[in-house]
Parts: structure tokens; C-alpha cells; sequence
């Protein structure tokens, strides 16, 4: 293994739906929202939100491919969720998923501080994952840090199971990143999370799998 002096290990958890697993329930948030895809039509109004100092960047997340499930309360968005269908950044864990077809991975999910508590991120996942799955996609990934409790548990209530902890340390040249199997995840998915992670740029992963992360350090 490869660290940075006195670095600190950032911890983050990839969550799946795969195949054979049955779409989730969809949930509604406690107050009347539509659920609705943007399109590049609202790109100026949806910059604002999402805070883009410059439009040109959202119209760029559309022209690659990606897409944006909106929670629309009294005609303002209230939350929102972007979905990938072949390579995207992982946050904060300077990483890369490489998705294959029929595959997804969501991101970038942001309930607006004025709307938070009212059960939008959990009812957003959860139509995100039965609009994907009537178009065909079978396995679904999402990843979030593993100190934010709010988030696991919405992405645990929506239907996801954890499939791997990672442990990075470190950054560019000097970046290591640590799989921790989680118990219950299948073998294959395993595999899959590894094979998907595995050409990260910049990051080393060690060949051979881990334990739990759960066994291996607390996460308070």
C-alpha cells in the first residue's frame, strides 16, 4: 500500500440494484410533488437551482447522455438526481465507474435545504429506478459517503443494497483505494463493483478483496 503522510482515509459505500432483484415500491415525498425528466429546455431555469454560475455547463451534462429526475413542488423544483449510463466522477473519492450497457449509476442528488425532511431523496431514487427499469436498465448503482447517515439510510429505503465500502488514501500518484466486501453482497456483484472501479485513473487497487469494512473500523 501506497499513503501520503498523516493522510486521512476517505470512506465511501457503492450501493447496487442488480438484475434479478424486483423494482422497489415507488414512494412519494409527504407533500404533493411531480416527479418529472428535465430536458435542455429548462436548462436556464435549472442552472439556477443547481447553482451553475454558467448554463453552458448543464447543457454539456445533457449533450453527453446524462439525465436529471426532477421533484417539482408549486412549479419550483425541489429536489433532483442525474443519471449516468457509461463513465462518470464518484464525488469525493476521486474515482471512475465505467458502466456497462444496461447498466446506471445516479448521482448528484440534492434536496433543497427548504424541502428537506419531507421524504424527496427516497421517493426521487425510487421513481428514478422504475423509469430506468421500463427502459430496460437491470442494475443500478449509487454511492455515498459512509458518515452521511441521511443518505444511506434513503438509498436503504429505497431498495439498494451496499455492496462495497472504499477506503482512499492518499491522492493522485500516491491514491489507494481499499475494497471491503459487504456481508450479503453477492459474489457477483462484488466482481462487478471491483471490474467496474478497476480503471480508475490515478487510483491503485489492490488485486485481492478485503473483509467487511464493518469489521475492520468503526464508522460511529
Amino acid at each position: 500500500m501506497i499513503f501520503e503522510a498523516k493522510a486521512r482515509p476517505h470512506y465511501g459505500t457503492l450501493w447496487a440494484l442488480d438484475y434479478e432483484q424486483p423494482t422497489p415500491r415507488v414512494r412519494e415525498a409527504l407533500v404533493p410533488a411531480v416527479f418529472t425528466w428535465l430536458g435542455p429546455e429548462t436548462i436556464l431555469t435549472a442552472a439556477r437551482v443547481m447553482d451553475f454560475s454558467d448554463p453552458a455547463g448543464l447543457q454539456r451534462r445533457f449533450s453527453s447522455g446524462r439525465r436529471c429526475l426532477c421533484a417539482v413542488l408549486y412549479g419550483k423544483i425541489a429536489a433532483y438526481g442525474w443519471v449516468t449510463f457509461d463513465e462518470e466522477q464518484i464525488g469525493e473519492m476521486g474515482m471512475v465507474i465505467r458502466l456497462k450497457p444496461g447498466e446506471a449509476y445516479i448521482w448528484d442528488c440534492v434536496t433543497l435545504p427548504q424541502y428537506r425532511r419531507k421524504g424527496f431523496y427516497t421517493a426521487l431514487l425510487t421513481h428514478v429506478v422504475a423509469g430506468l427499469r421500463q427502459e430496460g436498465i437491470g442494475r443500478i448503482w449509487i454511492g455515498t459517503d459512509l458518515d452521511n447517515v441521511p443518505s444511506l439510510r434513503g438509498i436503504a429505503r429505497a431498495g439498494f443494497s451496499p455492496v462495497v465500502d472504499i477506503a482512499q488514501t492518499g491522492s493522485g500518484g500516491l491514491a489507494t483505494a481499499r475494497f471491503y466486501e459487504r456481508p450479503g453482497a453477492s459474489d457477483k456483484l462484488i466482481a462487478a463493483a471491483r471490474q467496474a472501479l478497476a480503471t480508475a485513473p490515478g487510483i491503485h487497487i489492490p488485486s485481492q478483496p478485503e473483509p467487511s469494512a464493518n469489521q475492520t473500523h468503526s464508522t460511529g
